[in-house]
């Protein structure tokens, strides 16, 4: 693995979870480093832990031992589940309960033992009971933490530079299966009409219930041009089934083009291709209009996130100077701070930052940090909220731990965690006219809403945007994506608001809520 990588991985704000459906990245195992031997040898074993700690783990090892007799198998997993155990005592963003992580790893291999199955995708049985204990353990703490198979930790690592096989949706898991955060631009998810908010509960008419996020995932990785089915939920629609030929996916994370005398840039993703991308972006955009762009939209809509490095420097392009994001771990810990140096590429040119509930993690640092300082204005809808950070620490199996280790703070010190960001100007959607009332399953889903999820002691009250839209009062921008015309609201309202050249003008000509 290239050095300029492992540093871009080593601290990672990942989107709302895994970008969906990776293929096999080779050749980035660490584990044969002397400098890895050391280290592994020194977290391996019960040394360091506390009593308490030993107790708990001495409970684990009673049920543990009840279920497997090999001794050699046992002490192989043994050691896996004390070395993830150990780095989610140490690293994790809050004190833990130990009681509370063994009680949910014993719950979690238990339930996978009375499966009495061999194990999925050739694991022997002590592989998959282990492997569900980390699953359950992980998933005690919060959404996004998680343990990562070798296969897994390598698809992660395809995921950051920005090439991967299988649908294009990014999700996370919610009970009745999994959430769709959003579909991935001019991928077979997104032409197949998946939506954000769609509930994948069914692939292949097997049920979802039940089923870690990672299960789901495995279940819908395959060679390109094979067929997978998914049953989806949308709203107050009857489930239906849409049938998606996976494919290799090539992420344009950066996509430019000029409406009129105004640049428009879509960033899709916050892999390590867009610093470079943004960059080439915006000097194409200058030199087809002649010099003569006079705004710029910056559309961060359905992106969930990615590496935190990018999106420190894509707000760094369009500020001068002043605070980006602080990032502080349990009890101040790694506290850090990024900073915005000279040189704005888009020239202090007007900009307006589109954002909505599919906008997550490194696309709040961006528009928070833009409206903050004033530099942007933010339409849409509010963010999904997800400010924590994920850290994969490689483990001596070859696989790797995603863990929240930190929290990120906007320019004014305020979390973006289980708030996310308020536009500036909100645009509202009208429901069609006839359709049923959204009962509290069929809201979207936000951070918030997890029964998990992270909230900081220090968190304010959420900010409410103040000025509301109809979006539809504006004249929508059409694309069309799989051969569907779809009207773009939003686009239309920034286009309207740059051209008018103030918020006074631009109110207006618009119906406000």
């Amino acid at each position: 693995m290239k050095p300029a990588l492992i540093r871009s991985l080593a601290v990672i704000a990942v989107g709302v979870t895994l970008g969906l459906l990776l293929s096999p990245l080779s050749g980035c195992s660490s584990k044969q480093s002397a400098l890895y031997q050391t280290f592994e040898s020194l977290i391996s074993g019960e040394r360091g832990l506390p009593e308490s700690a030993q107790k708990e783990l001495a409970r684990f090892d009673a049920v543990f031992d009840v279920y497997l007799k090999k001794k050699q198998e046992r002490a192989l997993q043994r050691d896996l589940f004390i070395e993830v155990y150990k780095h989610t005592r140490r690293n994790y963003v809050h004190t833990v309960n130990d009681a509370v992580l063994i009680d949910a790893a014993i719950k979690g291999m238990s339930e996978d033992w009375d499966k009495e199955s061999e194990g999925d995708e050739g694991h022997t049985k002590a592989e998959s009971a282990v492997e569900a204990a980390l699953d359950a353990m992980l998933a005690s703490l919060d959404p996004h933490s998680g343990y990562l198979t070798p296969k897994e930790a390598e698809a992660m690592y395809a995921n950051t530079r920005g090439q991967f096989g299988g649908l294009g949706i990014s999700v996370t898991m919610r009970d009745q299966g999994v959430y769709v955060i959003a579909p991935i631009a001019d991928t077979p998810a997104e032409r197949a009409g998946i939506k954000p908010g769609d509930v994948i509960t069914h692939l292949n008419g097997k049920s979802l219930s039940g089923w870690t996020l990672m299960k789901a995932v495995n279940e819908m990785r395959g060679d390109p041009g094979t067929e997978i089915s998914l049953t989806i939920k949308r709203k107050a629609q009857q489930p239906f089934a849409v049938s998606i030929i996976r494919d290799v996916i090539e992420i344009e994370t950066v996509k430019a083009r000029l409406e009129g005398n105004i640049g428009y840039l879509q960033v899709t993703k916050f892999n390590e291709k867009v610093e470079d991308g943004v960059e080439a972006a915006i000097e194409e955009l200058y030199k087809k209009s002649q010099g003569r762009m006079t705004g710029l939209i910056l559309d961060l809509r359905n992106n969930p996130g990615g590496l935190l490095d990018q999106s420190v420097a894509l707000s760094d392009a369009f500020l001068d100077k002043g605070r980006i994001v602080s990032i502080k771990g349990r009890d101040g810990r790694g506290e850090r701070n990024y900073e915005a140096g000279l040189g704005d590429i888009a020239k202090g040119l007007p900009m307006v930052v589109l954002i909505n509930g599919g906008s997550a993690s490194a696309s709040e640092i961006v528009s928070s940090a833009l409206q903050e300082h004033g530099r942007a204005v933010v339409m849409g809808r509010r963010s999904f909220g997800k400010g924590s950070v994920q850290t994969l620490l490689p483990l001596s199996n070859d696989g790797s731990l995603r863990l929240t280790t930190q929290l990120y703070y906007a320019p004014s010190g305020k979390t973006i965690q289980a708030n996310g960001v308020a536009p500036d100007i909100a645009l509202v959607i009208k429901e069609p006219e006839g359709e049923k009332k959204k009962d509290e399953e069929d809201k979207p889903r936000r951070e918030a809403d997890y029964e998990n999820a992270l909230h900081d002691d220090t968190a304010t009250a959420k900010t409410e945007s103040k000025v509301k839209v109809e979006a539809e009062s504006c004249k929508p921008v059409i694309t069309t994506v799989a051969e569907e015309e779809r009207k773009d609201y939003d686009l239309g309202c920034a286009l309207s608001f740059l051209r008018m050249g103030s918020q006074a003008s631009f109110l207006a000509t618009v119906k406000t809520l």
